[in-house]
């Protein structure tokens, strides 16, 4: 009997754990009624996109996703 255990990676924060919220507003620029991900949008008819620091909460950062190149992977050893 040997006493391994296996690597876990940490919890992700609350703040991430929770799921995006749909937000709906009309277009600035023609009027369209438009729908994003927290308070983030972009208009198919005419082009307009908001900026993005106009949203609700604030975007995960890049080393964040799980197939981010230079991520640590744990237990295998590679970066």
């Amino acid at each position: 009997m040997t006493n391994w255990l296996p690597d876990f990676e940490p919890l992700p924060d609350p703040e991430a754990l929770i799921a995006p919220e749909i937000t709906e507003t009309e277009c600035r620029q023609c009027g369209t009624r438009v729908a994003g991900l927290d308070g983030r949008y972009a208009c198919g008819v005419c082009g307009w996109v908001n900026d993005h620091t106009e949203g609700h909460r604030p975007l995960p950062l890049a080393e964040d996703d799980a197939d981010f190149p230079r991520r640590k992977r744990i237990g295998t050893g590679a970066l």
